[in-house]
């Protein structure tokens, strides 16, 4: 089983050179390692100071590249499914070209083709470059919402057995069509299925966050970890990336390093029983392998990172005396902040200008919730059966 580690973060603090340090670190191990960028501003060329190009790039043994270009990787990759998208909106009276260019659609075609480099097995590792941080949300979420959205208004009811549910798999057998008695419609439905499992399997795939000790990219890190549970993402690693050395001797810097003293010891206390890694502020530009080289050798060297680390699962469900428990862990979250609603099929939540709808598993249809409580970063909605 191979490993896809995400990082993101906001702008500017150094995620893409973070995330090269680890596909060199990975390849110096022996271990043949993809860098793809989903960034649409790619920075991979410019860090490695080389062209890559469209295709996969070989950098250095066992290290490769790809700057993912949607439009290409939907013209060569996927014809089969952008003639079911077509079709799928076709009564909406939209022209391909209008469906294709659909918000959404570019990060839904870059995942897809991780998903199939990943099952093709050639790679061990695949190292995953994102845009800022809200951007990398709406990518990560993106096969949800067009799912949710698939199973409310086309015909996809064969296959839309709540398998993504753990109530579900506990209670009921699913046993899925064959690939030719579904339509293509129902196949995109499944591949979207199988996404939204891969980028879950906290075995293999998980979120890491870069961050600088600054008090405006704290608050956003701390809202980025909230947004990945709700979506129930692993998160299992926060790097504080240009931490100024304590030997400066300069007024004016070592004001700054007090400031990021602050930071650090808050985002350690806040972050406490995940991996934090500490990252230098260097002294010159980090181009080329020697400059990401040197990243791996100061940050990183003699460290596990690329362990499987135990998370807390942002979404679980339990079995209780009246009914069922389903937990959403929301670290940082404010009790007045958050708004739950319910309607026949779906659990939604609002934090802000994030909303998630969960559908319920079919155990829960004829249930409602009887209560829902803040306890220890959790919210807890329990369901019971509804009177009359």
């Amino acid at each position: 089983m191979g490993r896809i580690l995400i990082f993101t973060g906001k702008g500017g603090v150094g995620k893409t050179s973070v995330a090269a340090a680890h596909a060199w670190h990975s390849s110096r191990e022996g271990k043949k390692t993809l860098l793809v960028s989903t960034d649409m501003a790619h920075n991979i060329s410019d860090i490695f100071q080389i062209s890559i190009g469209k295709e996969i790039k070989e950098a250095a043994p066992d290290l490769y590249l790809l700057e993912i270009d949607p439009g290409y990787v939907l013209e060569n990759d996927f014809r089969e499914m952008t003639e079911a998208f077509t079709r799928l909106f076709s009564v909406t009276g939209m022209s391909d070209e209008e469906t294709l260019s659909m918000p959404g659609m570019d990060e839904l075609f870059a995942l897809l083709k991780i998903m199939d480099i990943y099952k093709s097995q050639e790679y061990e590792r695949i190292i995953v470059d994102c845009a800022p941080t809200g951007e990398t949300l709406a990518f990560l979420k993106f096969p949800e919402l067009l799912s949710w959205y698939m199973e409310k208004f086309f015909p996809v009811g064969k296959v839309a057995m709540r398998i993504l549910s753990p109530v579900s798999r506990a209670v009921f057998k699913v046993e899925l069509p064959g690939r030719k008695a579904m339509t293509d419609i129902e196949r995109m439905y499944m591949k979207l299925i199988g996404l939204q499992e891969l980028l879950k399997d906290r075995e293999v795939t998980s979120v890491r966050l870069v961050c600088m000790p600054e008090k405006m990219v704290v608050e956003e890190t701390k809202r980025s970890y909230m947004y990945m549970n709700l979506y129930n993402f692993a998160v299992d690693g926060l790097y504080i990336n240009r931490i100024l050395p304590d030997d400066i001797e300069n007024e004016f810097f070592n004001d700054w390093i007090r400031i990021q003293e602050r930071y650090i010891n808050e985002l350690e206390e806040v972050f406490a029983g995940m991996p934090v890694y500490h990252i230098p502020w260097f002294d010159t530009d980090l181009n080329g392998t020697e400059g990401i080289a040197r990243i791996d050798n100061e940050a990183l060297a003699g460290k596990d990172i690329f362990a499987v680390h135990e998370t807390l699962a942002g979404e679980e469900y339990g079995k209780t005396d009246e009914g069922y428990v389903l937990k959403v862990h929301l670290p940082f979250a404010a009790k007045d902040g958050v708004d739950l609603h319910e309607s026949d099929k779906d659990v939604i939540i609002k934090i802000g200008n994030f909303k998630r709808n969960i559908p319920k598993p079919d155990v829960l249809r004829r249930m409602g919730i009887s209560s829902a409580k803040f306890q220890e970063e959790t919210l807890l909605i329990t369901f019971s059966e509804k009177e009359g």
